[in-house]
């Protein structure tokens, strides 16, 4: 039987380097003990264009946080879907823990690559916290975790054996329904925008504008670029230090949503190409906390769902300027 989990020591879901090593050191994770631990998960993910062809397996073989799992984001979807990162069941979620050797009680410190800064990770973190995993945490972020010196380690990793998957029985959890919303709410929220008496649902995109606005290609090949009409471009790029690719802080992040006049007080939905780069605007949403965490969601199909279901003449996939 697993241990009652310690007091956290992280006070927040955004976590520091320091924080993390520090706890690291308090709560190192071991193979075969029972007791909560503390686990770093690369949840490194590069797009299907990449120009250098980079995957998310081979930077967690060159740099890693030690005794670092490897989340697999091109694994843990629904692989019945046509569309690329779609939650997953809740019995494949439990099954995928297993394997990863994670426990129920763990807390989990999920982290990107040094190459990119923050990006996949928000996306890793969100999944545990809809299928209701008790304590997960952003590092933000790795870059700056090997640029302030913290241990890092390369090669293989280390397997996880049958008795450790063994002892974590990780039962099926139940979903938030919650905090996601599926395309035939956004359709409907589309299809109201500007009309008297809409509700003042607000749809965030984290794309790059140009595909937002339809100047530039998708990565994916054959799908078209554009937007969901009434949605705002709010590029997670500008939402992350220049330098370091961590996310900026709350002051910071609340002047930039301001900005884009993204009102706190209504619902918001969180969308990008394939639901990735949407949970980097939901996390920089709590940490500024810019709207109540009930009132965010995150739309799961996000574009490449959204091109490949509307219909031509509807008129839902609207150019800047249109």
């Amino acid at each position: 039987m697993s241990q009652t989990r310690p007091i956290s020591l992280f006070k927040s879901y955004l976590v520091s380097p320091a924080e993390v090593s520090f706890a690291l050191t308090k709560n190192a994770p071991t193979k075969i003990s029972t007791a909560p631990r503390i686990i770093p998960l690369c949840a490194s993910w590069f797009l299907p264009n990449d120009p250098q062809n980079r995957t998310g397996h081979q930077v967690f073989s060159e740099s890693r946080i030690p005794t670092a799992r490897f989340f697999d984001l091109d694994d843990v979807k629904d692989h019945e879907s046509p569309y690329p990162h779609m939650l997953p069941t809740a019995s494949d979620f439990a099954l995928a823990m297993q394997k990863l050797g994670i426990r129920r009680d763990d807390e989990i410190v999920v982290y990107d690559t040094r190459e990119l800064g923050i990006f996949s990770a928000p996306r890793v973190a969100w999944t545990f916290r809809v299928f209701g995993h008790p304590s997960v945490h952003i590092l933000n972020n790795y870059r700056l975790w090997v640029q302030q010196g913290y241990p890092t380690e390369s090669g293989a990793p280390a397997e996880i054996g049958e008795e450790e998957r063994a002892l974590s029985k990780y039962p099926d959890p139940s979903v938030n329904p919650d905090m996601v919303v599926k395309f035939a709410e956004v359709k409907s929220i589309a299809r109201d925008v500007g009309k008297e008496g809409s509700d003042g649902i607000q749809i965030l995109d984290a794309r790059p504008r140009a595909r937002w606005a339809g100047r530039a290609p998708e990565p994916r090949p054959g799908l078209q670029s554009g937007h969901i009409p009434g949605s705002t471009s709010v590029p997670f790029m500008e939402l992350l230090h220049p330098e370091t690719g961590a996310l900026l802080e709350g002051e910071e992040l609340r002047k930039i949503f301001e900005g884009k006049g993204v009102d706190p007080k209504e619902p918001i939905i969180s969308s990008c190409g394939t639901g990735v780069s949407a949970s980097v605007v939901d996390a920089a949403l709590g940490e500024a906390g810019w709207g109540r965490e009930d009132n965010r969601r995150v739309y799961d199909g996000s574009w490449t769902e959204w091109a490949m279901r509307v219909k031509e003449g509807e008129g839902l996939v609207r150019k800047e300027g249109e």
